[in-house]
């Protein structure tokens, strides 16, 4: 199976793009782009996001509790930067949770603490048990073959 052309047909899916965050062992936060979450259960409340073994994130933030940054148009540099593209003058602003660190900013935060892993081939799932959330109102930035877009684009055509 040709996984370029592979990974090109997941890309039509869009989804949202969120940056998973939690406190290192050095104290220091840390997280991790990522656009593969989801929702998992509501009766215990629980949400997986899927990490590349080969990613650093994933020794990193096993079994600690983690945050879920759901991205607000206008993170993209967030965006980039959590997915290892430095971007310059950047600063992050954080607030310190029970759970980890949140990103200030962001269009929802799921803050969890670690539930249970699955192995998923050349991915882990790490699923959180939802120990608190909070979402504003507001566009998102979303992901779409390759590209990040935000979802006013979306209002703009429905309003059409």
């Amino acid at each position: 199976m040709d996984i370029r052309d592979l990974r090109n047909c997941f890309g039509k899916f869009a989804t949202g793009v969120t940056v998973v965050t939690w406190k290192g062992d050095n104290n220091q936060n840390h997280g991790i782009t990522v656009n593969s979450f989801t929702s998992v259960s509501l009766d215990p409340p629980l949400v997986m996001v899927s990490i590349d073994k080969k990613a650093k994130a994933y020794e990193r933030m096993k079994d600690k509790p983690f945050v879920i940054n759901i991205l607000a148009a206008g993170q993209e540099a967030v965006a980039w930067q959590f997915a290892g593209k430095e971007q310059q003058g950047l600063q992050i602003e954080w607030e310190e949770t029970e759970c980890g660190p949140l990103i200030k900013g962001s269009l929802a935060t799921i803050e969890c603490n670690p539930w249970k892993e699955y192995e998923g081939g050349d991915h882990v799932l790490f699923v959180g048990e939802v120990q608190n959330y909070h979402y504003e109102e507001g566009n998102s930035l979303v992901f779409f073959q390759g590209k990040f877009l935000e979802t006013n684009l979306i209002d703009n055509y429905v309003k059409k």
